[in-house]
């Protein structure tokens, strides 16, 4: 346990409290496409932040928090990925040539445009070091030096991974099917989404298992019916509109702060127990998760148009 005082130990974590509302969308935009998952993604970077304050404490000197979060949240991904046997890390090869940041020209410019606009489940598809280098050069911007760092590994080896990792997202790309249609909506989000939209605060809470818990990030989380029943206190005012979706093979209900929004403002997610909800996760206080989601809106189900 660390002997510092107080006053410097607040001033850590204010210091990493700080940190995390400007880093969480770039984090997040990492993990998601390390994982193929905006939902996982989001998983690993409030793991990451839980670690890092536990870790902190313990630390005699005060790292540059920046590359320090970014290893953290780095190395839980790949625990996760391994545990999962999803793909497994290609050996590092002589390098080829490419272009550093200084020198960028219109064809670098072109990849890393092709990157960002790469659909997240995608990347899942690359070689982890190569998924890597290419989230931290062409999605993130990072300089080539401080992806090596970050990786442990050399700048060539780092140019090596990104040619490489261009030369297959280029053939995923081409090869990419466009997203399938939604599937039908349950019955049970179908009746959650009618009364949410018709503001039946009380039919929603009689929804809720007696021991219901709800996450939402960069909040503590709720258990039990009556305090997660408070949770729709939030959602009494304004013009708030549900709609059931589709997102990474799970079904997802999605949220428009107004009714003429284009697109959802962010989703959230339910799980059911013998008709019940006994999970609510809520990505309200989280809306860059929603930035890359690849939702799928079911268009013939009551949505944002009811109420």
């Amino acid at each position: 346990m660390s002997d510092r005082g107080p006053a410097v130990d607040r001033d850590r974590q204010e210091g990493l409290l700080a940190l995390a509302v400007a880093l969480r969308p770039e984090l997040h935009r990492y993990c998601s496409r390390l994982m193929g998952s905006v939902i996982d993604g989001e998983d690993v970077v409030q793991d990451t932040f839980a670690r890092a304050f536990v870790a902190l404490d313990e630390l005699c000197d005060v790292p540059q928090l920046r590359p320090w979060l970014f290893r953290i949240a780095h190395n839980r991904a790949l625990d996760l990925l391994r545990s999962r046997t999803i793909r497994a890390a290609e050996p590092i090869e002589a390098a080829l040539e490419v272009v550093d940041e200084a020198k960028a020209d219109p064809v670098e410019m072109l990849m890393r445009r092709q990157a960002v606009q790469t659909a997240v489940s995608r990347f899942a598809e690359l070689p982890i070091p190569q998924c890597s280098v290419i989230i931290l050069k062409d999605v993130l911007d990072e300089p080539l030096a401080e992806i090596a760092s970050l990786l442990d590994i050399t700048v060539d080896a780092v140019k090596g991974h990104l040619a490489r990792g261009r030369a297959r997202l280029r053939e995923i790309n081409a090869h990419a099917t466009p997203l399938p249609d939604a599937r039908i909506a349950s019955a049970a989000v179908v009746r959650y989404v009618t009364l949410f939209n018709q503001r039946d605060w009380d039919g929603l809470r009689a929804l809720l298992a007696d021991d219901v818990k709800l996450h939402q990030s960069l909040h503590p989380p709720r258990s039990g019916a009556a305090d997660v029943g408070m949770f729709f206190t939030i959602y009494a005012k304004g013009d708030v509109r549900v709609t059931p979706a589709w997102l990474e093979g799970r079904e997802v209900i999605a949220v428009f702060e107004h009714r003429s929004h284009p697109k959802p403002d962010y989703f959230m997610w339910l799980e059911w127990r013998e008709g019940r909800i006994n999970f609510i996760r809520d990505y309200r206080y989280v809306r860059y998760v929603a930035d890359d989601a690849e939702l799928v809106l079911v268009k013939d189900a009551i949505g944002r148009g009811t109420g």
